[in-house]
């Protein structure tokens, strides 16, 4: 996805890390296929994937996948990396509730989202995006 910030300037694209051949620079850093966990200590999901600033190369989002068997009916949402209060060896924790997660905007990684889509999840945790604040 590709957008002007700022009406004409800095264009900024979000992509999935795994869809665009990079890496994290440190494996110790890489968020995926930890454990996430809310500010109760509930578990929350697990991390598939990370939604990257391609243009700064900075994670923006986490892609959290809970429920379902082997992958089948799994739910996706994306969590904002703001969201993240400390990260251990295996486990995310982040200032959300499971509750607050499971009931947030629904993530199909089959399906480029809009800016919009964006603003709703930076929105509905109450974080301003990345690139300024929401628009009033």
């Amino acid at each position: 996805m590709t957008w002007d910030k700022d009406a004409g300037r800095d264009a900024h694209t979000l992509v999935r890390l795994m869809d665009v051949g990079l890496e994290v620079a440190d494996p110790a850093d890489d968020l995926r296929d930890r454990s996430v966990v809310d500010r109760n200590g509930d578990e929350v999901g697990k991390v598939d994937g990370l939604i990257i600033d391609e243009t700064e190369r900075r994670a923006r989002f986490l892609e959290v996948g809970s429920g379902g068997f082997l992958g089948l009916g799994e739910k996706r949402q994306l969590v904002p990396v703001e969201a993240i209060t400390r990260v251990e060896d295996e486990v995310v924790h982040i200032s959300a509730e499971r509750s607050r997660v499971a009931g947030g905007p629904v993530y199909d990684p089959d399906v480029v989202p809009e800016r919009r889509y964006y603003e709703e999840v930076y929105g509905y945790y109450d974080f301003p995006p990345f690139w300024g604040p929401l628009p009033r």
